[in-house]
């Protein structure tokens, strides 16, 4: 009995430590599911549920334009039925996607973020590269057995689909692109004396924000008779540091995963910004609101946001969150963000994208990948882009007459027409060429979280009254790597190897790291006790 015993438990541990390394290695690029293979022919008589989980928050024009696109191409393929899942925001559809991959039970269509997809590709052959079905002569991109008329794949503007490449493949197709503006009070700077440059630097930003700083002896600001006052309001941070150490030439990030964010450019860009905090000249969304709400109401002079959120921005912004009482008006400019180099403008691209999640069903995959083409059409390109500040990710739908004709006709409120809508527009429009995207890998979303938290965590410093000096940056640099797991990422940078981010787990994020434990304690437990009756059986 004892030998017999000694047996289970030899077994049990056995077990045990196999599904640990195969449930690892799964997580890990291993194939948990085939290769998606396209088929021969897609078969029209059975019926597919496709999920698709999207962003939407406030606006419902959003969500109508994609009730509507589900609408449309189920008409067309009417085997195919589209179930939307709307987020409130890229975050919890990250963290959904993450937990669902450890049971595959990933949505079908998702619209995400590179930095994202890099995670989401960690696990189990998840997500299908799109390289075959870009060009494939029936079902690629505006193939001749698809039933409705997509743009071509040399139609999508070849700068927002090589933001969807990672390592050799492309793993998504863009749907929309933003970039960051920044919209001034025009009426304000001229008050200050200062005119606004066709082209702002960071010398002209914080020197205008200084000026308007300054109180009278009630402690009213002077620039506009009120207690509130934060000139230069940044939406996010991580964008802002990101553009700064890219414009002046700092290290970030390499493809290769090595990270060099922790170096003396960084140090001095976060100086800098201290010194204009401790003036009260600078603040953050996440310290003190939406910048719209300040600008709108005339207690911010400089607001820098996403294009795709200029329908908030200005005296007659017809999305504003404020009450009309406390609107100050105003004339409104809009540029693009501050430069160190305003002869060699530098940019962040950003917007959302398509991904396709693998399936044990290749024809499942394929209905998946005609919604994410029908998706490209002019017809949701165009309305989406018309419903806040994007532009279409296609030449076919940027060139068309419909999209000029929007582009010409400029009303100082209502959404559609909104005049700093539009120029918010047709500043990415003529800045595509000057935009750029970072890296991407698995654990780029971290380092770009940890990107503006420097930022937050300095500002909220001085706003303490805390010593902020080289012994507190060196303090920062390690809270910082220890807080995003970035401490071998961080050495490797330094010394430029090369990483490979899938052999490391702790990247994962931790709800992931416990699912998976979880499952494999579950799946040890059971395969432990029919082992013990197997071998109870047979004694």
């Amino acid at each position: 009995m004892n030998m017999i015993k000694k047996s289970i438990k030899n077994a049990l541990s056995v077990l045990t430590g196999a599904l640990l390394i195969c449930t690892l290695s799964a997580c890990h690029g291993s194939k948990g599911l085939k290769e998606f293979e396209i088929p021969a022919e897609f078969d029209e008589s059975k019926n597919y549920e496709i999920t698709f989980w999207a962003k939407n928050d406030t606006n419902v024009n959003q969500t109508r334009i994609y009730e509507k696109a589900i609408s449309d191409f189920e008409a067309l393929y009417p085997n195919i039925k589209i179930s939307l899942r709307l987020y409130t925001d890229y975050g919890r559809i990250y963290n959904d996607v993450i937990t669902n991959i450890s049971t595959n039970t990933t949505p079908n269509v998702c619209i995400t973020y590179p930095d994202h997809i890099a995670t989401y590709m960690t696990g189990m052959n998840t997500v299908v590269p799109m390289d075959e079905l870009l060009t494939d002569s029936d079902y690629g991109m505006n193939g001749r057995l698809i039933k409705f008329e997509a743009p071509s794949a040399d139609e999508i503007v070849p700068e927002f689909l090589e933001e969807c490449r990672i390592g050799e493949h492309y793993y998504a197709l863009p749907y929309m692109r933003s970039t960051e503006a920044c919209y001034i009070n025009k009426t304000y700077v001229e008050k200050l004396g200062y005119e606004v440059p066709d082209m702002l630097t960071w010398d002209y930003i914080w020197e205008v924000s200084d000026a308007a700083t300054k109180k009278d002896k009630d402690g009213n600001y002077l620039i506009n008779s009120q207690k509130v006052m934060i000139p230069f309001i940044y939406k996010s941070t991580d964008n802002m540091m990101i553009q700064m150490l890219k414009q002046y030439g700092g290290g970030y990030s390499d493809e290769d995963g090595s990270i060099y964010i922790f170096n003396d450019t960084t140090r001095e860009i976060l100086k800098e910004i201290s010194r204009h905090v401790d003036n009260g000249a600078f603040s953050t969304f996440k310290i003190s609101s939406y910048p719209a709400n300040f600008l709108d109401a005339g207690q911010c002079i400089f607001a820098i946001d996403s294009t795709a959120g200029s329908t908030w921005m200005g005296s007659k912004a017809p999305l504003s969150d404020i009450s009309a009482d406390k609107v100050v008006e105003f004339e409104t400019a809009v540029r693009p963000v501050p430069q160190f180099d305003v002869n060699a403008p530098k940019m962040i691209s950003q917007g959302p994208s398509v991904c396709i999640f693998n399936k044990a069903d290749s024809g499942e995959v394929l209905a998946s990948w005609l919604f994410t083409q029908y998706l490209l059409t002019n017809d949701v390109q165009i309305a989406y882009a018309e419903t806040e500040g994007y532009v279409p990710v296609t030449s076919k739908a940027q060139n068309s007459d419909e999209y000029r004709e929007y582009l010409g006709i400029e009303e100082e409120s209502g959404v559609e027409h909104y005049e700093i809508k539009l120029k918010a527009t047709r500043l990415l429009l003529s800045n595509i060429d000057n935009t750029f995207v970072t890296p991407v890998f698995n654990g780029s979303a971290s380092l770009r979280d940890a990107a503006g938290q420097m930022i937050e965590n300095v500002t909220k410093s001085i706003r303490r009254k805390e010593k902020v000096d080289d012994d507190y940056f060196d303090k920062l640099y390690t809270d910082i790597k220890a807080l995003y797991r970035l401490e071998e990422a961080g050495s490797r940078g330094a010394s430029a190897e090369t990483s490979n981010a899938e052999d490391d787990l702790g990247r994962l994020p931790m709800a992931s790291v416990m699912l998976i434990v979880s499952l494999v304690t579950a799946w040890a437990i059971m395969g432990g006790i029919t082992l013990y009756k197997y071998l109870l059986k047979k004694q």
